[in-house]
């Protein structure tokens, strides 16, 4: 089992930066590929970002490329998601997710794709 826990959510102002953490700890995360998703008030479950095991590659959302940056500390067992140029419609709940036994080349944006999942931390953007 692989729990993983989020943390840095919260409110912000259109135009700020936010910066999400994600702890895992059980299974060996280093042989992860980690993503980002997010899910608003009567919306479905959206990718935003994903990282490979050893961060040689990341893949974004259309709408967040050039604002959103994933990265991961494999010694420190956590994945961030630097959140820049926030927008009100970036509010939504943001979840952590972690998946074993898939390629990098598998549909990073395909949630059920993911095998753990945090609990998820609110991200609320004013205008």
């Amino acid at each position: 089992q692989v729990q993983l826990v989020e943390s840095g959510g919260g409110l912000v102002q259109a135009g700020g930066s936010l910066r999400l953490s994600c702890a895992a700890s059980g299974r060996t995360f280093s042989t992860s590929t980690m993503g980002w998703f997010r899910q608003a008030p009567g919306k479905e479950r959206e990718f935003v970002a994903a990282i490979n095991w050893n961060g040689g590659n990341t893949d974004y959302a259309d709408s967040v490329k050039g604002r959103f940056s994933i990265s991961r500390d494999n010694a420190k067992n956590t994945v961030y998601l630097q959140m820049n140029s926030l927008k009100p419609e970036d509010t939504a709940v943001y979840y952590c997710a972690a998946r074993y036994g898939i390629s990098w080349y598998g549909n990073r944006w395909y949630a059920p794709s993911y095998d753990y999942w945090g609990q998820g931390t609110q991200v609320t953007v004013s205008s």
